[in-house]
């Protein structure tokens, strides 16, 4: 029996920080020669997507100016555009506007504001779910219904970008984005309720605080780089959900879960859907 191809798999996107101070790896990939030879390195690994931001949008983080993030990010995308699909990960209009000039096909929108720079230069876009800003979204959020809140927000969002005449439009309940752990186990145990709403749906739970919080002991979060096996498993659990793409910094093994996970999810995903509808089905005769 011949393995799973590319097509029967969900994707995985590989996160190339061309920054200083990101939570992760900051600094490692901040030369635009060590960023391009990582971005070719996640590709060897099999990264169907590179995202390349300049602007870290980690709890606490500062803004970048519009020059410096251009500077770092517009000639990443040009020497990786020729070898992978590249998304560009901005808040900005004229950083997105730039990268779409020199290869990037997707904008990965952490404000879901972009959407009219996607339309115009026809390419596709993520909108992601987040509250506040970096500098103050980790400060005591809250929710009455975090899944109908983010569900609700996204599902509005994409549909005007669908009207605007978007023809590629991506959505991602937006981890750690103003949530705390128990908002992020809410979202991931919910996400057949965003997959069923028809949109392709995008996750990224790679190395974040909330897994370093399951994964160490009580009081003592497991660093940064010890958090790969959560971020497996809930990037697993994402896709075996119906996520069409997970967002990670781990490609190799990710690439390997999806391709193992290929050939079951879209059983898993139907079985998804429908329970969801029923349960739908169920509230609406009990009201």
């Amino acid at each position: 029996m011949s393995g799973p191809t590319a097509i029967e798999r969900p994707l995985v996107m590989g996160i190339l920080n061309v920054t200083p101070d990101s939570f992760s790896d900051g600094g490692e990939w901040f030369e635009a020669e060590r960023a391009v030879a990582r971005g070719r390195e996640m590709v060897a690994e099999g990264a169907d997507i590179v995202d390349v931001g300049g602007e870290s949008t980690r709890p606490g983080a500062t803004p970048v100016p519009l020059e410096e993030e251009l500077r770092r990010v517009v000639p990443v995308v040009e020497a990786l555009a020729g070898v992978v699909r590249v998304s560009v990960d901005t808040t900005k209009s004229q950083v997105a506007e730039a990268a779409i000039r020199v290869g990037a096909t997707l904008v990965n929108d952490v404000s879901a504001s972009l959407s009219t720079v996607a339309a115009e230069h026809g390419v596709g876009w993520v909108a992601m779910h987040s509250k506040g800003t970096p500098a103050d979204m980790q400060r005591a959020p809250s929710y009455d219904d975090v899944v109908g809140e983010v569900t609700s927000y996204l599902c509005e969002r994409a549909a005007n970008a669908r009207a605007a005449g978007v023809a590629e439009v991506w959505v991602d309940p937006g981890i750690g984005f103003g949530k705390t752990g128990a908002h992020n186990l809410a979202l991931l145990a919910a996400l057949p309720e965003l997959v069923a709403s028809g949109f392709p749906v995008l996750v990224g739970t790679s190395r974040k605080s909330f897994l370093g919080a399951l994964c160490g002991p009580p009081g003592h979060p497991a660093p940064v780089h010890e958090r790969l096996a959560g971020s497996l498993a809930s990037a697993t659990w994402a896709m075996a959900c119906g996520a069409s793409m997970v967002r990670v910094h781990d490609v190799a093994a990710s690439v390997q879960a999806a391709t193992l996970l290929g050939p079951t999810r879209a059983v898993t995903t139907v079985q998804a859907a429908q329970a969801v509808q029923a349960a739908q089905a169920a509230q609406a005769a009990q009201a």
